[in-house]
């Protein structure tokens, strides 16, 4: 009888507590005000919208979207895992990112990081980009800000599409002609036009790209302290220099 009454009071006992805890968590996650912690030990957190739309997400390298990854009903495409964040606009494309990585290698080390804005329905048009390596006991530092042009054609469904043919040709010859052929008709490719900053040549200052990405003008301080200011015909050679060199 004592046994039978102790398997009650226990029952009764784990129902009553399954009930608190339920009660408890629904409260505390229907709590509109602001939870305080010290400390938060996550992998992932993604910001949404009361529809569910991901926004933001910020991450660890091992849960980065990548290839076959699906966010708000778009698969991604393949690329590195990195620790950083991601942007999406009010359609749930991806619309940016903040990524960044640093490591030792067999020769030195290799370390950047890259925050980036895309083009409606495209990739990046604007890249605040650092890098710093350091191969056979030389280093190689460079920091920009970048302002791109992409194809008015350009969509991320067939950018991908279009990578995933290319990969598939393995000749390179004609590899790299279907790709001119894409790029001509704005549906894949982008070029510089507009970069601030530091070169790995230690140059520092404005440089100005035509529509083919080639530097037409370069306005800068070289690694010897010299301000130039130089301008460039289509194929590269120098056409104007300041001061007059003598």
């Amino acid at each position: 009888m004592n046994t039978k009454k102790e398997l009650i009071f226990l029952r009764t006992f784990a129902v009553s507590i399954t009930a608190a805890i339920g009660i408890v968590t629904t409260v505390a996650f229907k709590n509109k005000g602001n939870t305080q912690f010290d400390t938060i030990d996550v992998k992932r957190i993604n910001i949404i919208e009361n529809d569910g739309t991901v926004k933001m997400l910020i991450t660890n390298a091992d849960n980065f979207p990548s290839k076959g990854d699906e966010v708000n009903g778009h698969v991604m495409h393949e690329r590195k895992k990195r620790a950083g964040m991601l942007f999406f606009n009010e359609e749930g494309m991806e619309c940016g990112g903040f990524i960044y990585d640093g490591k030792k290698t067999e020769k030195g080390h290799s370390s950047g990081l890259s925050l980036t804005f895309d083009q409606y329905d495209g990739d990046q048009v604007m890249q605040l980009i650092t890098t710093d390596e350091k191969r056979n006991g030389k280093r190689y530092k460079a920091g920009r800000l970048v302002f791109n042009d992409r194809g008015d054609n350009e969509t991320q469904e067939m950018a991908k599409k279009i990578n995933e043919e290319l990969k598939e040709i393995k000749d390179p010859v004609k590899r790299r002609a279907k790709y001119m052929e894409y790029e001509q008709k704005g549906m894949i490719g982008g070029v510089p036009r507009i970069a601030l900053g530091q070169t790995s040549g230690k140059q520092n200052g404005l440089f100005l790209f035509d529509s083919n990405g080639g530097v037409r003008a370069k306005f800068i301080i070289d690694e010897d302290n010299k301000i130039k200011l130089e301008a460039y015909d289509e194929k590269g050679k120098v056409v104007s220099t300041w001061p007059d060199s003598k």
